[in-house]
């Protein structure tokens, strides 16, 4: 499905979790993939997904959030979409980028989310968060700011050659973010770069139930992301995934 940036100026999505995207493209400023799919047996029995896909794009500027969700409760949906929307919401609002501020904020989530969902029940998930702001002919010098727990999968291509080795040694299974503690394993990784006009950049996340990428260095089709989520080798997914590219 292609989205006519002229008929769309503003591109917002979140995943229902309670059924499959199919891969879809949104072609402005930026051009957007997306996809999401529950694992087979969550499908069958009418379960939502507990992962979360989350992306805003105004103009030039990209905020998303991709959240796995760890365990196997009914509940864990609730865990995900929450931390997935709170992070939306502080991606549009902060001002403040620093390693602390974002620590400090993650620590303070659980505190909010005592009192807005009466005391929920302690789950936990990995996430990924980020907003790309681009370069433009105006202002040449745009900034990628990215931060993460856990073994989400976070990859980024500059000039086609994929630069993804700085992320390697901090996607950490130990890590995630639990709705009663707040981080747990370590404090989130923080990443900041700047963005220089004209050249081509890829950047992907994804959940690790399409860790069937992992070793695919060049840009798939949709048709062939769309059949990693059907996944007929093994009669649909073994575990939720939300897949997110964005290129510029």
């Amino acid at each position: 499905m292609i989205i006519n940036p002229e008929v769309v100026k503003m591109f917002h999505y979140i995943s229902s979790q309670n059924e499959e995207q199919k891969v879809s493209t949104y072609h402005g400023h930026l051009t957007c993939r997306y996809g999401y799919g529950r694992a087979m047996k969550t499908a069958l029995q009418g379960r939502s997904g507990q992962d979360f896909l989350g992306v805003h794009i105004k103009d030039d500027i990209c905020n998303f959030v991709v959240c796995d969700g760890i365990g196997t409760s009914n509940q864990g949906n609730s865990t995900t979409r929450y931390l997935g929307n709170t992070l939306m919401d502080w991606l549009d609002s902060t001002i403040d980028w620093s390693s602390k501020e974002f620590l400090s904020y993650m620590e303070y989530i659980p505190v909010i989310a005592m009192k807005e969902l009466q005391n929920p029940t302690p789950l936990d998930t990995m996430y990924i968060c980020g907003r790309i702001e681009l370069p433009t002919l105006e202002k040449p010098i745009g900034r990628i700011w990215m931060a993460w727990q856990g073994v989400s999968r976070l990859r980024f291509w500059r000039n086609g050659l994929e630069v993804s080795q700085y992320f390697k040694g901090t996607m950490r299974k130990e890590e995630w973010w639990s709705i009663s503690e707040g981080p747990l394993g370590g404090s989130p990784h923080v990443y900041q770069s700047r963005l220089e006009y004209g050249i081509p950049m890829r950047l992907q996340v994804y959940t690790d139930g399409l860790h069937d990428l992992d070793p695919i260095h060049e840009r798939l089709p949709d048709e062939q992301i769309q059949i990693l989520l059907d996944a007929p080798h093994t009669d649909g997914l073994i575990e939720d995934a939300a897949f997110l590219e964005l290129e510029w």
